[in-house]
């Protein structure tokens, strides 16, 4: 799931939020915040404003 959904974020080009990940990868939208909250930890994603995240 991490992976998908890093992918689809460095595929937008721009920050996105988790719902428009969930959208793109057709699941729900609290499996992709579980994902992005893992990332985050990793240090391979950050927010650079409030509920927008993108690939660091």
């Amino acid at each position: 799931m991490k992976d998908s959904v890093l992918k689809t974020m460095k595929e937008a080009g721009k920050p996105v939020r988790p719902g428009d990940v969930a959208k793109a990868l057709g699941v729900e939208s609290k499996d992709v915040s579980k994902a992005i909250k893992a990332l985050r930890e990793e240090g391979k994603v950050i927010s650079p404003k409030r509920c927008y995240y993108e690939p660091a």
